[in-house]
């Protein structure tokens, strides 16, 4: 065995960090990709339906006061199941989500963050609502009530 092949050293670790800082700071990881992929992996594992991002529409509730806060509005399909949900302010760094499901009736709805998962479940017309969730990136996993055998619904994550 050659010393070219011998296990790493000091110095070996010290080339390979500065090697490694140096690809950092020129193309460093994008934010949240880490997160994607984890999401991405966990639904390999899963028998989930997956719910495409319909529609986000940006709005202004208030938009008379000098106080308008800002209301974002997305829409979740899939073959079984649409979702809307409005985010709007609830504080410096947390907001509120209203969410809508049809039809979703009892469904439980999980909202998956990276602090931990929320749960509730939807009321008779399908009404869910989170109060204060810190900002970033969040899912959603809706279930059918206890008995039902379809799969979860999954939507694509979002930023809050």
């Amino acid at each position: 065995m050659s010393a070219a092949s011998g296990p790493l050293d000091e110095q070996d670790v010290s080339v390979l960090g500065h090697v490694a800082a140096m690809y950092d700071a020129a193309d460093p990881v994008p934010g949240g990709l880490v997160d994607r992929l984890r999401f991405a992996i966990t639904l390999d594992a899963l028998q989930a339906e997956i719910a495409q991002l319909e529609r986000m529409d940006l709005a202004l509730a208030g938009a008379r006061s000098a106080d308008a806060t800002e209301v974002r509005t997305i829409t979740f399909t899939s073959a079984s199941l649409t979702t809307m949900v409005t985010i709007g302010q609830a504080g410096a760094d947390h907001v509120r989500v209203d969410g809508w499901a049809a039809p979703g009736a009892g469904l439980s709805v999980e909202l998956r963050t990276t602090d931990g998962v929320l749960r509730t479940v939807a009321d008779e017309s399908g009404r869910f609502v989170f109060d204060s969730v810190a900002r970033g990136l969040v899912r959603f996993v809706l279930r059918a009530a206890d008995g039902d055998a379809h799969p979860p619904v999954i939507t694509p994550s979002v930023e809050l």
